[in-house]
């Protein structure tokens, strides 16, 4: 467990102050700064998915705010993932499965990039991981409590770690469970559920949070087979042929679980059920499956443990020589990938940069100018990096986002903002860069009324683009009939 655990934490600390945030980062940052009635009283309206995680992400904000303290619990979460994925392996395989295993996920660059966000999935990981190693025990010796303590809590960081309990089902099935061990299991199951109920009632009224979702494809698929796999075709082809040799493996004695037997429905059933419900209702995003990641680098480790020993006319003896193998091909598929792994850590890997956007808008914006968000969520910018607006004047917010249990803020009504930007003759723009390249269509009543009133009354001038966001002064053109007056020519000599 120590090795893996200590590669993925010197992989997770290197580079981990990117000098910005991007949306979603920023969302946990400025949440996770505020007092817990007010954190409270935004999951009334939204992002109750991320209540738990907000809360637990309080206590580290309070102590040093700022981009490192808020990755780090990531980086400690995929810290301890890889160590519970080295144990998985040796306890249904051997020690050096495990030691495969737990390298093998140190080294995903999905793993890593995860472990780098502020966010809650490599949370939920470690903890659907540290769920399946108590399944494993349970199987074992009956006692289901810690199992079922565990997985809840890891439901309650994001519901769809739930999708746990089919995929420990379907090993169950494999490993010819006795009455007894499904009587156990089905009873923590049914805990579980029941403890998850209240969460799924209250992000049901919460789902249009989902609206930009699309329904996945098979491309959707391949491209996280790839992601769980490796993203390079060397590294891909190499381990799927290890991962389908480990199926040799995949039924072994009665009650008994297997690695592969617990790996394969781990790797395949959580992100399976969830595309196939996304055909009627759009929920899939790869990383709410993260944690489904855990099971590839077991199935790739037993493969490979199958493909030593098939090497020698007898089982290989305990000898450090075939460790040592294993290790030093994963340190090749390390290098191989190092390009992908330097890549992530460029702010400009993720949707935006936030950051960015702030350091334009300090470089250009003035005390005193006016300034509009579009959408609203752009102001996520202002609550992350309050600094570069200082002095500034939102021109259509009306209540703060804290006070008033939003993420982003209560703006003006439709009216009020046009009436709003009638009394500015210039003002910058903070915005979308492909809602105002025409590319998107506002999506409110408000949003409208802003990109209508600059369409129509203003011209873009001076402009910094960062990712996809743009930060652009807009000018009121002056009228003819109101310019100045050019004096008339001087009559030349008759």
């Amino acid at each position: 467990m120590g090795v893996p655990a200590l590669v993925m934490l010197a992989l997770g600390l290197w580079g981990l102050d990117r000098g910005g945030m991007w949306r979603d980062e920023a969302v946990s940052f400025q949440v996770g700064r505020r007092t817990v009635p007010r954190i409270w009283l935004l999951l009334h309206d939204v992002d109750a998915v991320h209540g738990l995680y907000y809360l637990l992400l309080r206590p580290v904000l309070a102590v040093h705010p700022g981009e490192v303290a808020l990755r780090l619990p990531s980086v400690c979460a995929a810290t301890v993932t890889a160590g519970l994925v080295a144990a998985l392996g040796a306890r249904l395989a051997r020690p050096r499965v495990g030691l495969w295993a737990g390298l093998l996920y140190a080294v995903a660059p999905m793993a890593g990039h995860y472990a780098q966000e502020g966010r809650s999935y490599a949370l939920v990981a470690a903890g659907a991981t540290a769920a399946t190693l108590l399944f494993v025990r349970a199987v074992r010796d009956g006692t289901w409590w810690p199992y079922g303590a565990v997985l809840s809590l890891t439901c309650w960081l994001h519901e769809f770690a739930v999708l746990l309990l089919p995929a420990h089902a379907v090993s169950l099935a494999l490993a010819r469970a006795g009455a007894r061990v499904w009587r156990g299991w089905g009873s923590a199951a049914a805990a579980v559920v029941a403890a998850l109920v209240p969460m799924v009632v209250v992000s049901r009224g919460q789902s249009a949070q989902l609206a930009w979702l699309r329904t996945p494809t098979a491309d959707t698929a391949e491209r996280l087979l790839r992601r769980f796999l490796g993203p390079t075709d060397e590294v891909f082809w190499v381990c799927l042929a290890l991962a389908v040799v480990g199926l040799v493996g995949l039924v072994g004695r009665r009650g008994e679980p297997t690695c592969a037997g617990v790996a394969l429905p781990l790797v395949v059933v959580p992100p399976v059920v969830l595309m196939l419900a996304s055909q009627f209702s759009p929920l899939y995003v790869d990383r709410y499956v993260l944690y489904a990641l855990s099971g590839a680098p077991l199935l790739v480790a037993s493969g490979a443990e199958r493909v030593a020993g098939a090497v020698g006319r007898r089982p290989l003896p305990r000898s450090p020589s075939v460790p040592l193998a294993g290790v030093l091909a994963i340190a090749l598929s390390l290098l191989h990938q190092f390009p992908l792994l330097q890549e992530d850590r460029d702010p400009r890997s993720r949707p935006d940069d936030l950051g960015a956007v702030s350091r334009a808008v300090a470089r250009k914006v003035e005390p005193g100018d006016p300034v509009l968000f579009l959408p609203a969520s752009t102001r996520n910018v202002a609550l992350t990096y309050p600094g570069a607006f200082r002095g500034t004047r939102d021109v259509v917010l009306v209540a703060g986002a804290a006070g008033s249990g939003t993420l982003y803020g209560r703006e003006a009504g439709p009216a009020e903002v046009r009436r709003r930007l009638a009394r500015v003759d210039r003002v910058w723009v903070v915005a979308d860069r492909k809602l105002l390249a025409g590319r998107g269509a506002p999506g409110s009543p408000v949003e409208r009324a802003k990109a209508d009133v600059l369409g129509r009354e203003f011209l873009g001038q001076d402009e910094a683009v960062r990712g996809g966001l743009t930060v652009r002064l807009y000018v009121r053109p002056v009228s003819p009939l109101l310019a100045p007056q050019p004096p008339p020519p001087r009559p030349g000599p008759s």
